[in-house]
């Protein structure tokens, strides 16, 4: 009891210097996105026809404000290494997670960039086979990493319990990573929505690990959560700047990651359900256009088209945020009954 008292106490104290540091960090990181001109394109009228009409006052609004939740992360895992009852990096729990954060917020840094300058394959960064061949690679390494290192191969099935999956756990894993990847970079279109969302996702997270007696683990998801906390402060409607790629690819592939470490992939769902909405709304209106050559929506991701029917910014945002927070209640509460019943 006294560990677990201790382990709580390190990581609501983690949490909280992260927002304070995420604060802190960013007026610098304001001055340096504004220095270099970091502002968010919006796509041409042509191409994205009702996209264009509703997000057309967003131009030039500062993006790849994800640098601070990312950075936040990597000033407090340096400082904590020097105070040995904080430090969070563990081989065994935080090794992957954290590597995999920031190689993410790394190539989501380079995507941002050359969207700014218009480079890339379609002149909008990388592409999304590009993309898709990055995180394929990523979720590989932490699949076999998995598999080989740490000897896993088992899916819990919320009261069914531990099903071996053999050589099925490579793809399964990759899939659920690669998936967290893409749905929370659909997720990041409106100020404050994915933020938010997330937020909901990595505070849920962060009790499954402390349950689960994954206290380093616990201890870098609240790091995450803390730097959301004070992102959302400046990016709630109207935003002073966007996540950007840098901070929605993190974010998605940390997520995925850190659901196969607890062993709650399936659960994902409940944590992650408008980042899945919202990709499926997607593939919904690709798939109606080329077999039925009509779009079911007037826009997607879905929230704008919400904004397309007359919903304000700020209404979707938070009605999205209810919905998240009952959703990832309902996955703790399945959790939880799931190991006592």
């Amino acid at each position: 009891m006294a560990i677990a008292t201790f382990q709580a106490i390190r990581i609501l104290a983690t949490a909280i210097g992260s927002f304070v540091v995420a604060l802190a960090l960013t007026p610098a990181v304001t001055r340096l996105i504004k220095r270099f001109h970091l502002k968010k394109p919006i796509r041409s009228s042509e191409s994205a026809p009702v996209f264009a009409r509703l997000h057309k006052g967003k131009e030039g609004t500062p993006t790849a404000g994800g640098i601070i939740i990312w950075g936040t992360a990597l000033i407090l895992a340096l400082i904590l290494m020097l105070m040995p009852l904080f430090n969070f990096i563990d081989r065994a729990q935080t090794y992957l997670p954290i590597a995999a954060f920031f190689i993410a917020a790394i190539i989501g840094l380079i995507d941002d960039l050359l969207d700014i300058l218009r480079m890339g394959p379609t002149g909008r960064g990388i592409s999304v086979r590009q993309k898709l061949v990055m995180y394929f690679a990523i979720s590989l390494v932490g699949a076999l990493w998995f598999y080989y290192r740490v000897g896993t191969d088992m899916l819990h099935i919320p009261f069914v319990g531990n099903v071996s999956m053999g050589l099925w756990y490579i793809p399964f894993f990759m899939f659920v990573v690669i998936a967290s990847a893409f749905s929370v970079n659909e997720t990041d279109g409106l100020d404050g929505l994915a933020g938010g969302v997330m937020l909901f996702s990595f505070s849920a997270l962060t009790v499954i690990a402390f349950a689960l007696a994954r206290y380093h683990l616990a201890t870098f998801n609240a790091v995450i959560a803390g730097a959301l906390l004070a992102f959302l402060w400046f990016n709630i409607y109207p935003a002073r700047f966007f996540m950007g790629d840098t901070g929605s690819m993190a974010l998605g592939i940390t997520l995925g990651v850190t659901a196969m470490l607890t062993n709650t992939a399936l659960l994902l769902p409940f944590f992650a359900i408008i980042p899945i909405v919202e990709t499926l709304s997607v593939l919904v209106q690709v798939t109606s256009k080329k077999l039925r050559g009509k779009k079911i929506f007037h826009s997607t991701p879905i929230h704008h088209h919400f904004e397309a029917i007359g919903w304000p910014e700020s209404q979707i945002t938070m009605r999205f945020w209810i919905i998240a927070a009952v959703a990832s209640i309902m996955g703790l509460v399945i959790f939880f009954l799931d190991r006592f019943l």
